[in-house]
């Protein structure tokens, strides 16, 4: 692996563990600034909410800039913008600095994904992607129960202050190792980029990965009150756990690249099959520490096993505007992220209680399942032999 694709690793680690590391603290923040654990949640709606809107504007603005100064002006944001989460002395003021520190964050992923994809051998794409999505799985693994701990023993605010000190290091190391290469799509303006999104494959992809996400990201919002209050662990363990759903993230990972490059549809559909039932199973075992703990790793594998699939068939559909393309898709998976935020709040909020969750998480992840399903038919569809003149004859028979 270069060093170019291991610094990117770094900055998505970084990165990646300032938006998951407030599962891990979040009760501390609710505490602290003296919300409720539903609006503390919203602190997730809120960074998402920032990719969703800085994620296209950013990337069609930014899309002619040479990548390496647009990557450190980049880190340079998210470094400030963790700084000021941990200095923030209200709740309105942190919920601030996460909208601010989340409008660059899908532009870089975006930058970086495609840098790696476009350097993969044919075939490779998926498990190419899933090397640097393996960044992610870090900061699940690794970064957020890490931040928790620190969290725990010197308060959450010293977790933001860990967080912006990785991403300068990861700045400084772009800086070196990064070479500097130009923009995306050199004398293309960024209205020409948008004109991708009229491509049908591309806009049902995107929705797939906005709707087939939500269902986990539901469970993963509200993940230490269920795993304290519902189960029975002591908030101690977190950390743990938070380490083993992100080894079973790493594992999911890797292992769903390498379905992805055999058969892209197939795979996606069986492993959100296997997510959804793992989310059941999940329900089911709630009042269970020892399966309650099995299942924390096996939803982590589960979850993640998508993700480079759905990535490369972004890619695939994209390949006029990749870039922005992929931004758009971190910005639909950001838009699942704030909409899980808000839909779990308002389960828990209904009287329906904590295990609610899991159901409800499950429900959604079957939309996923049928939407996916309907995208494999439609690929089936168009590569059947004379399909391509049929579509031809009846258009011009409705003419």
């Amino acid at each position: 692996m270069s060093l170019k694709l291991m610094t990117l690793m770094l900055c998505v680690f970084g990165i990646t563990t300032g938006e998951f590391v407030i599962a891990g603290i979040l009760p501390d923040i609710a505490h602290d600034l003296v919300v409720s654990i539903p609006a503390a949640g919203l602190l997730v709606t809120a960074y998402a909410i920032g990719m969703i809107v800085g994620g296209p504007v950013m990337t069609a603005l930014t899309a002619r800039f040479a990548r390496k100064p647009l990557i450190v002006a980049l880190l340079v944001i998210v470094v400030v913008g963790n700084l000021a989460s941990g200095l923030a002395p209200v709740y309105p003021v942190l919920f601030v600095a996460r909208i601010v520190t989340a409008l660059v964050t899908a532009t870089f992923f975006a930058n970086a994904i495609v840098i790696a994809a476009s350097t993969a051998p044919e075939g490779k794409q998926a498990s190419t992607v899933s090397k640097l999505v393996f960044g992610m799985n870090l900061s699940m693994m690794l970064g957020a129960p890490l931040g928790t701990f620190i969290g725990n023993n010197f308060g959450w605010r010293a977790t933001f202050y860990a967080i912006s000190a990785v991403c300068l290091l990861g700045l400084l190391l772009v800086l070196r190792f990064v070479p500097d290469v130009g923009g995306s799509t050199p004398g293309t303006s960024a209205v020409a980029e948008l004109r991708v999104f009229g491509n049908p494959s591309l806009q049902l992809a995107i929705v797939i990965t906005a709707v087939a996400n939500m269902g986990l990201l539901i469970v993963f919002t509200y993940f230490a009150p269920l795993l304290t209050d519902l189960t029975g662990f002591a908030a101690g363990t977190v950390p743990v756990l938070l380490l083993l759903y992100g080894v079973g993230a790493a594992v999911g990972n890797f292992v769903g690249g390498w379905l992805s490059d055999r058969a892209l549809m197939p795979s996606q559909v069986g492993l959100l099959g296997l997510l959804a039932l793992g989310l059941v199973a999940m329900w089911a075992v709630s009042g269970n520490i020892v399966l309650t703990a099995v299942m924390v790793f096996l939803i982590g594998a589960m979850g993640f096993s998508v993700i480079p699939g759905m990535q490369t068939r972004v890619l695939n559909t994209a390949s006029a505007a990749p870039t922005l393309a992929i931004a758009v898709n971190a910005s639909a998976y950001q838009l699942a992220a704030a909409l899980a935020g808000w839909l779990g709040g308002r389960v828990i909020d209904s009287g329906l209680g904590l295990k609610s969750v899991y159901l409800t998480s499950a429900a959604v992840t079957v939309l996923g399942i049928l939407l996916s399903c309907y995208a494999w038919l439609r690929d089936r569809t168009a590569a059947r032999p004379g399909a391509q003149e049929e579509a031809a004859g009846a258009g011009a028979s409705s003419a």
